[in-house]
């Protein structure tokens, strides 16, 4: 039995733009968390800001939108924090590419827990990250820098998924959604 192809009209230009802006929107919106968290406000503690908020990004999308963050977008993410961030080159890209290995391979049972124990899972991914990241910059820049900034990012990292994840998911289900058009 043969099969025969369905007619399927063409998409027009206008729902071609939609479904490629609902795809990178995942992207775009946490580029732009980074440059604003990035820009020079000058408040108390933002230079943790920016890693906080990337891994959280990277983790949240890796988990529930992985087609719009594959691989060499999380490495140019990565690439921008610490152009960003002024760190060694490659720290950002080994510590956001390993969160998102991790969260890959763990996404599928995961994806069906309740918030807490996702944000349970977070906090013990930050911690490690975090970790690493200090240990990695310390290495490399041959100075012992003082753990109380890694645990700061890995406070505020914990602390603002919640309110990043609420905003995520919401447009996750809508402004994200291609499935909808």
């Amino acid at each position: 039995m043969e099969k025969t192809p369905g007619i399927r009209p063409r998409r027009s230009f206008g729902q071609r733009l939609d479904r490629t802006a609902r795809r990178g929107f995942p992207g775009a919106i946490t580029i732009f968390a980074m440059v604003i968290a990035g820009a020079p406000f000058g408040l108390p503690g933002q230079a943790q800001l920016l890693p906080a908020i990337t891994l959280a990004s990277v983790f949240f999308w890796s988990l529930f939108r992985p087609v719009a963050f594959p691989p060499p977008f999380v490495f140019v993410l990565g690439l921008l924090a610490d152009l960003m961030e002024e760190m060694p080159p490659g720290v950002s890209v080994l510590i956001l590419l390993l969160t998102q290995m991790l969260v890959l391979r763990i996404r599928r049972p995961l994806g069906k827990q309740s918030f807490l124990f996702v944000w349970l899972i977070f906090t013990i991914v930050a911690a490690v990250a975090t970790a690493l990241q200090w240990a990695l910059c310390s290495l490399l820049d041959w100075t012992f820098f003082p753990p109380a900034s890694g645990l700061f990012v890995f406070l505020l990292a914990t602390g603002l998924y919640p309110l990043i994840a609420i905003v995520f998911i919401q447009a996750h289900r809508s402004l994200a959604a291609p499935e909808q058009t």
